[in-house]
């Protein structure tokens, strides 16, 4: 499983996050980058957020105002397939790895885009970590960086496989 990564984005905090075009990914995700709820996110398994370009595609076919950044995530991806997405899965993005840690569980922060995006994009069955649900990886996952590294908007995202 092969991508690009077609945005990285930062904020000091909540939504949308900013694009920029290079990130340095250390082990507290990608540089210059802070959250509001410091309990919730930025832990060591929750340092970056990943979403896939065309999942935001289908979000935003469901009537809600998305765009990369929008979601709060770090990385947007194109051409890796959300419904592949399993926890565990390592990829290189650039000179980084990371790994994907836990499905991302949607907060009232993403509200900004529309009454229910939450229920849209994430069910019980994602909850449980059944990846046939047929929302698995709207919601974006949170990856633990395990090689520090630079990331520039256009780097390869490879999957290394499962650890």
């Amino acid at each position: 499983m092969t991508g690009t990564v077609a945005q990285i984005s930062v904020s000091k905090g909540g939504v949308p996050k900013r694009a920029i075009e290079r990130g340095e990914v250390t082990a507290r995700g990608v540089a210059g980058d802070t959250w509001r709820h410091k309990q919730i996110h930025g832990t060591p398994q929750r340092t970056i957020l990943l979403i896939t370009f065309e999942g935001l595609e289908e979000i935003e076919a469901m009537g809600f105002a998305v765009y990369p950044g929008a979601l709060g995530e770090n990385l947007t991806t194109r051409g890796l397939d959300r419904r592949a997405l399993r926890v565990g899965q390592q990829f290189r993005c650039g000179s980084a790895v990371i790994q994907l840690t836990e499905p991302r569980v949607p907060c009232r922060t993403i509200g900004v885009y529309g009454k229910g995006i939450g229920r849209a994009i994430f069910d019980r069955c994602a909850m449980q970590g059944d990846p046939s649900s047929h929302v698995w990886g709207l919601s974006g996952f949170y990856a633990a960086v395990k090689e520090p590294g630079w990331l520039v908007a256009g780097d390869a995202i490879t999957l290394l496989g499962n650890l």
